[in-house]
């Protein structure tokens, strides 16, 4: 049995599918500096499963310390979702998403190398394809083209970082998980996203909207030329996709697999805020503002290669989203 050290698995992503993981029977670890997370997630984790996963408060840019999780781990697998995350703010702040998101990332492979640990799935993003100049991405699309930001930059080069080392290395393991649009809660309502700071998606604004911490909601352009204007994205449950990493780590092979994790299907903006209202039965109050710089009217996920591969399918829809993170903002 695999024995699994989740980098930033306090995080909203790395969480949910830490649950998973142990729901499954696995061992896992937690490696995170909780930059973007609290540490009350570890009782959520033991309230869900039972069990109570070692949990190392380590920055991954401390290198030292990251060699000493490694040394006494004995670990099998490492899932990578640790990282700073929000676009606006790599923009503003370029330099700190270099330095932690590549230089994190090195030391996490250096201490993989010396202790023989040869399975990495990474925590990849929709943004390597930059603007694909067309609705849908495969897998296929050309990478790192029209990047329009430090995150999505930080990236491509950690993608292209992890396929070197599969060069050098034949008998390395490493996929590459491109998220679209993740979103929702676990059905508990116990489990969900709640980012320190501002929030940059979708989601987590519409929770603040209707808890009352912003005062409504921004609709950037309703002139685009998809249904009702608005922007269309593929939004993903957050379990499916942590169930995703599971289905990729139980098909680790030697060299270098991609797979985008996403629906398939578009919803808009408005739709998202319809989907809100329908489930809470309340008004969420937003208003249309201009369009954002480097926002692409509609971005959807081509995910036949992860269900022809992996058995791997998105099985939960937007309104069950809606209905977990209402749960979750209730408490």
């Amino acid at each position: 049995m695999a024995k699994v050290l989740a980098t930033g698995g306090m995080g909203y992503i790395g969480s949910h599918t830490v649950v998973e993981l142990i729901k499954k029977g696995y061992e896992v670890e937690i490696l995170d500096n909780l930059y973007n997370s609290k540490e009350t997630v570890l009782d959520k984790i033991e309230s869900l499963t039972g069990v109570r996963p070692k949990f190392h408060y380590v920055d991954m840019l401390d290198a030292e310390k990251v060699d000493e999780v490694f040394k006494n781990g004995n670990f099998t697998n490492v899932i990578h979702f640790a990282g700073l995350k929000a676009v606006g703010e790599s923009v503003e702040k370029p330099l700190e998403y270099y330095k932690t998101n590549i230089d994190g990332t090195l030391n996490i492979l250096n201490s993989m190398k010396k202790y023989g640990v040869k399975n990495i799935i990474f925590s990849s993003s929709a943004t390597v394809y930059g603007d694909p100049h067309q609705d849908t991405c495969d897998e296929s699309l050309p990478t790192g083209r029209e990047l329009t930001n430090p995150y999505g930059k930080t990236k491509f080069m950690i993608e292209e970082i992890l396929k070197d080392v599969c060069v050098a290395d034949k008998d390395f393991s490493v996929t590459l998980l491109r998220y679209f649009n993740p979103v929702g809660n676990h059905e508990s309502g116990l489990l969900g996203e709640d980012p320190n700071g501002i929030p940059n998606n979708l989601m987590p604004i519409i929770m603040r909207v209707a808890k009352g911490d912003i005062e409504e909601l921004s609709v950037f352009g309703d002139d685009y030329k998809t249904r009702d204007g608005s922007c269309i994205r593929d939004y993903i449950h957050v379990v499916d996709l942590a169930n995703g990493h599971i289905l990729a780590m139980e098909h680790e092979k030697p060299g270098v697999s991609i797979y985008n994790l996403g629906t398939g299907t578009g919803t808009t903006v408005f739709e998202m805020i319809n989907a809100f209202e329908k489930a809470s039965g309340e008004k969420l109050p937003y208003k249309v503002v201009g369009r954002r710089a480097g926002d692409l009217p509609i971005l959807t996920a081509n995910a036949e290669k992860a269900e022809r591969e992996l058995g791997w399918k998105a099985e939960k829809t937007v309104e069950d989203a809606m209905r977990d993170t209402i749960k979750f903002l209730r408490g």
